[in-house]
């Protein structure tokens, strides 16, 4: 059905690279038609290396009825999706991943309401809930900063539609690479305030110490980091004007987030999940440049595989739930040709 890369040459020709995930919808349907070939998927990204217990650290055992894994160190069952975003889900697998699909592919955003019509799940909530479980994991913390010039302000993301001003708008801190073909990688969190102990926070948690950090004359610049950085204060030209023509790129950043949200919520996120939609346009815009959707599929599902699970009641609550530790799945393993991942 497949083959994997760096497998042997026919009649001295090297066969092409099967890319490790689906290239169309087609795809995604063909691959993945059994609740089986998406455990086993699963079980790929999170273990490219070989299983690994995830209660005893143990790196051998064996797998038993149903895709569970048998830990030969301390005896336990494991299910690869359990400690996962999808831990305890009642909605089989297949579902889940063409929601994935579906939530990349979707340039202006997918609603719950979308989710739930094409899937034809059994509640508006679970498909809610889905998309914002995905949504929880699409910023890892521990991520790779930024770097070389990087422009740095706060802005107010949401709450723009007359009318709803109880929704409220969102204190953001933005950093934006800037190189010479443009925009590079953006870098947006929520911040309570934009003090110097704020804003510090935000730029060593985002920016690799020795870039050039371009940012206005405001005051409230984190004296306690300038020796990590090269900085250029630009001048405040004028009343209203100042962070549109002294900081371009973070100016361009926002506007776009701004239009993203506007689609098709109309506006209508309130305070406490609009940090989990603003990882959602951001996860987009670091990955504008795929040359393939499949790409972005396969990064969401590695993604949600080393997250953390989440509860419906949390989503509520506080409309997301970050991962504690933010490690990286691991580059994907060459295995079987039996399976195109493989």
């Amino acid at each position: 059905m497949g083959f994997r890369v760096g497998c042997p040459s026919v009649g001295g020709m090297p066969k092409p690279a099967q890319p490790a995930y689906p290239n169309s919808y087609a795809d995604l349907r063909l691959w993945f038609d059994e609740q089986w070939k998406c455990l086993d998927y699963l079980d790929w990204l999170r273990w490219p290396h070989g299983f690994q217990c995830p209660n005893c650290a143990h790196q051998h055992g064996w797998r038993e009825a149903h895709q569970r894994w048998r830990c030969a160190g301390c005896g336990k069952r494991i299910s690869v999706t359990a400690g996962t975003i999808f831990h305890g889900t009642r909605t089989e697998l297949m579902v889940w991943f063409s929601a994935a699909w579906l939530l990349v592919n979707s340039k202006a955003g997918l609603s719950a309401t979308q989710l739930h019509r094409e899937s034809e799940l059994g509640s508006l909530q679970t498909a809610w809930a889905m998309l914002h479980r995905f949504r929880s994991v699409m910023v890892q913390p521990g991520r790779e900063r930024l770097r070389g010039n990087v422009e740095v302000d706060v802005s107010y993301l949401g709450g723009s539609v007359p009318g709803r001003g109880s929704l409220g708008r969102v204190l953001f801190a933005v950093a934006v690479e800037v190189g010479a073909d443009g925009l590079g990688r953006t870098h947006v969190a929520r911040i309570p305030s934009a003090g110097t102990a704020q804003l510090a926070t935000f730029m060593l948690d985002s920016i690799e110490p020795g870039s050039r950090v371009v940012t206005h004359d405001w005051s409230a610049f984190p004296a306690l980091i300038r020796d990590r950085y090269l900085h250029l204060a630009r001048p405040t030209v004028a009343p209203g004007f100042a962070t549109r023509e002294v900081l371009p790129a973070v100016r361009r950043v926002v506007f776009q987030a701004n239009h993203w949200l506007m689609g098709p919520r109309q506006g209508a996120v309130s305070a406490e999940h609009l940090p989990a939609y603003v990882d959602e346009w951001v996860f987009r815009f670091n990955r504008r440049h795929s040359t393939s959707r499949g790409q972005l599929f396969h990064a969401l599902l590695g993604y949600a595989v080393a997250g953390q699970p989440v509860t419906y009641q949390s989503l509520l609550k506080t409309g997301r739930t970050r991962p504690a530790a933010g490690v990286p799945y691991p580059a994907p393993r060459s295995g079987s040709p039996a399976l195109p991942w493989r």
